[in-house]
């Protein structure tokens, strides 16, 4: 494997790939250094967590001139939030030795502060969509000197709904540019989108999306309901020496809180919880906490699935199945990064069996199967989703679906079936003055009134 001194990069950027303390690029690094700084468009596949930020930050940097002008001339778009903070984070400890600016720009937070940023001049924007597409339109941007657009984790972009802004901002920006696309999945979306706005597309292909990463160990615990759910998790959490930082992914934001509340009753302020509906600030907190190891547990929805670069994760509990199978590799993903060891359970109960096997199926690999501990309590309470159904035979409210009568019919009644024709005189005058049998015979009515 080559290293980054093979590089044809600057000093100060070497410096800083030093001071970051890497030594070799990762295979995807590797591929896509040559291709970007050549200017082709270029299409990445690669899975989450093999380092795809700094695949595309590095050479765009290197190829990014010295300039005065205030425009920008880099554009990074990605999903999230969170991803916008890691990106212009990852961009600014590569620049630290160089005078370029980057602005982070996304929703949720004031746009003024946003406006002021932008008016004193940037030369790389990393956004989401929604809040750029705003920024646009109020004219507080301008895209013209836009040379470079990176799109990064573009099919979660296209999940979120995000096409009609990105469909709009490829066309504000100016023709000549080059396009450079990171995913972890290949979809007709994204084909789409290459055919109608890249030119000679150059594509990096370094792992099928359902190939698990070797690093990764995986294992599966079959569990009846919710309740035994909590019990095995908070059960294997006691484990702290090997429980060491732990993300936990469940289903919905409801589910989030729920589970969070229960595992503060054990493990307090060992556990945090985010998701969507949290506040920016909350959510910043968290995940800071979290990877700083002040927080050992965090409880999240797949909001955190992708491109966030959380250190050091022991492990990956899908508390919930994901519907989804290339859901399941971008949870694991946020374990065993940096070819670093790292293991990922996944709960299923006996309705979430079908979403296990096509997870297996895409990944062409048999999750190994490990039995309760037989200290956990199989519990008899079920959530309002897993209780059964009620059914009243007796209810006189309730029918049987061969019961339900048909629509109703009858014969309307005589002075029912009357219309509205308007008032008589109206009728009486369109009676006496009929239409003329042709039109040049004028005196038609005139002579039938004779």
């Amino acid at each position: 494997m080559a290293s980054f001194n093979d590089f044809k990069i600057a000093v100060n950027l070497r410096n800083a790939v030093d001071d970051l303390g890497f030594a070799k690029p990762t295979p995807v690094q590797e591929a896509a250094f040559p291709v970007i700084m050549s200017g082709k468009d270029v299409v990445g596949i690669a899975q989450t967590g093999t380092g795809k930020t700094m695949a595309y930050v590095l050479p765009l940097l290197q190829s990014l001139p010295f300039s005065k002008e205030k425009d920008p001339r880099i554009l990074i778009l990605v999903p999230t939030r969170e991803l916008v903070l890691q990106v212009v984070e990852a961009i600014e400890k590569l620049g630290k030795y160089s005078s370029i600016k980057v602005t982070g720009i996304y929703g949720g937070t004031n746009i003024n502060t946003q406006k002021a940023a932008l008016a004193s001049g940037t030369d790389v924007i990393v956004a989401t969509p929604g809040r750029l597409y705003d920024l646009v339109l109020s004219r507080a941007l301008r895209l013209k000197t836009i040379k470079k657009l990176v799109i990064d984790e573009v099919d979660v972009l296209l999940d979120l709904g995000f096409r009609f802004q990105l469909v709009n901002i490829f066309e504000l920006l100016p023709e000549k540019r080059q396009n450079i696309m990171f995913s972890a999945t290949m979809t007709e979306d994204i084909d789409a989108l290459i055919q109608d706005f890249f030119v000679g597309v150059q594509k990096i292909s370094i792992a099928v999306s359902g190939t698990p990463l070797d690093n990764i160990s995986q294992g599966a615990y079959a569990v009846p309901n919710f309740y035994t759910k909590v019990n095995l998790l908070s059960h294997l959490l006691q484990n702290a020496a090997t429980y060491q930082k732990v993300l936990v992914f469940v289903s919905n934001k409801r589910k989030a809180d729920l589970v969070f509340e229960l595992l503060q009753e054990s493990y307090g302020e060992e556990a945090a919880v985010i998701h969507s509906n949290k506040s920016q600030n909350y959510r910043v907190r968290s995940i800071k906490q979290f990877d700083e190891g002040k927080n050992r547990i965090l409880v999240t929805t797949d909001v955190m699935a992708r491109g966030l670069d959380l250190t050091e994760i022991s492990h990956v509990i899908n508390f919930d199945t994901p519907t989804y199978p290339e859901n399941y590799m971008h949870r694991i993903g946020r374990t065993g990064r940096a070819e670093k060891e790292g293991t990922s359970l996944l709960f299923y109960t006996e309705k979430e069996k079908a979403f296990k096997e096509d997870i297996e199926s895409l990944m062409e690999y048999q999750i190994p199967h490990l039995n309760l501990p037989e200290a956990i309590e199989i519990s008899n309470q079920l959530t309002a989703e897993e209780r059964p159904k009620v059914i009243e035979p007796d209810n006189p409210h309730k029918t049987k679906s061969d019961d339900v009568p048909g629509p109703s019919f009858h014969e309307k009644s005589e002075k029912n079936k009357k219309t509205n024709q308007g008032g008589s005189y109206k009728r009486k005058l369109k009676a006496k003055y009929k239409k003329p049998k042709s039109r040049g015979d004028k005196n038609f009515n005139r002579r039938k009134r004779r």
